[in-house]
């Protein structure tokens, strides 16, 4: 008997339709009262359905809004393959309790595709460019990686080509696996560098085997990259203090930073690239420094970073609450620690890097409130002097940090 809690289904489709589903979804789609989804979908529904349909809108939450509407009647959402994986599962159940669903997954594009390419599910990774942009996938790419891409559409699959060979990786294996499960599943296979397919259909999944041109230079996920893969006017935390401050601010999946005086933003770049999770938000004030920001958001594989112009501590005020702070700029503009300190979350981490005397005299005034730890990072790098090697000492950093009991 069904539980009258559980109103709402989600039924994971395959290419091959109704007929494909086990009988417990079909009994789910068969005792809906009202049947949502897209006209993809609700095609394969007899065409003597009589039964009230929501087609998906755009933007979406006003569908889900009529969803929510209908609780207590049984709804069914037909949805692709796992709902779960990038779906509208993940949509409906950030809204709707999960006692209220019963979901039924079909395998996933990603599930399908390690099956007909022989790859491990766990040792992949996976990614969506459905709506997001594609410069995502640069975060992704290193020596040997197998990348699984959900399409937005035909086109992507020549975006994606183009931004491995761009990035040196011009010799890696693309395959293109258009509507697989269904009787129309087709396999293109090319080089990224060579690729030229533009017949393909809409609803595509790419994979690809990265392979990098001789003398490509891999960038690691782990913080502290060389200091050229940024562009920059010379405010650029240098990358041993980056990795140093970074392992400082010790990111977790999820977590928010601000980067306060975010110059080429380079933290809040590595704390991002950690994890897929990892947000944050790069505060600067400089014209030209928001433009270098943008680019090497996107050429480090991170578009999401949300960048807001203006000076500190008057543009933190509506910000949403940080999980850590990063200052690298401006510690002595006025008011900055007390609206920092009280937007911090219990248990947070505030760190400011100065390399001024007035900056120092300003963090010991922090410490003097809320206590912390000093640590002074003095690097110093071989340089020629004439004919031999000499130490030349970069300007010494004090680095103060501090835990939101």
């Amino acid at each position: 008997m069904r539980d009258s809690h559980k109103w709402l289904a989600i039924v994971g489709i395959g290419e091959d339709g109704l007929q494909g589903l086990s009988a417990i979804a079909r009994s789910l789609i068969d005792r809906a009262e009202v049947i949502v989804g897209g006209d993809r979908h609700l095609a394969m529904l007899p065409s003597n359905d009589q039964r009230p349909k929501i087609v998906w809108t755009s933007p979406i939450s006003t569908s889900v809004a009529e969803i929510i509407q209908r609780r207590g009647q049984a709804v069914c959402v037909l949805a692709s393959g796992d709902p779960m994986c990038y779906g509208i599962g993940a949509t409906l159940t950030k809204q709707i309790p999960i006692a209220e669903i019963t979901i039924i997954p079909a395998p996933s594009t990603f599930s399908l595709a390690c099956a007909r390419l022989g790859w491990s599910l766990t040792e992949v990774e996976t990614l969506s460019l459905c709506g997001r942009p594609s410069s995502l996938i640069q975060s992704y790419i290193y020596p040997g990686a197998r990348l699984l891409i959900l399409s937005e559409g035909k086109d992507t699959p020549a975006i994606v080509a183009e931004i491995l060979t761009q990035r040196g990786y011009g010799d890696s294996k693309i395959t293109v696996l258009e509507r697989m499960g269904g009787t129309h599943e087709r396999i293109l296979e090319g080089i990224a560098a060579t690729w030229s397919e533009t017949d393909i259909a809409t609803l595509n999944a790419i994979a690809v085997h990265c392979l990098a041109d001789a003398g490509v230079v891999s960038l690691p996920r782990i913080p502290g990259l060389p200091d050229n893969a940024y562009h920059h006017d010379g405010q650029l935390t240098k990358h041993e203090v980056r990795a140093i401050t970074l392992a400082t601010l010790a990111p977790t999946p999820g977590q928010l930073l601000w980067d306060v005086g975010a110059g080429c933003g380079s933290i809040s770049i590595e704390w991002m690239r950690t994890h897929p999770r990892c947000r944050a938000i790069a505060i600067e004030q400089n014209s030209s420094r928001l433009r270098y920001i943008a680019d090497n958001a996107a050429a480090l594989g991170v578009p999401n970073l949300q960048i807001v112009e203006g000076k500190a501590p008057n543009v933190l005020k509506d910000l949403p609450q940080p999980d850590a702070i990063f200052i690298g700029g401006g510690v002595t503009a006025n008011g900055l620690f007390d609206i920092c300190w009280s937007a911090l979350k219990p248990g947070g981490k505030l760190v400011a890097n100065v390399v001024t005397i007035e900056g120092e005299q300003t963090l010991f005034k922090w410490y003097e409130k809320v206590g912390g730890n000093f640590t002074r990072i003095a690097i110093q790098r071989a340089e020629p002097i004439g004919k031999f090697l000499g130490w030349r000492g970069m300007a010494p950093v004090t680095q103060w940090i501090a835990v939101k009991s």
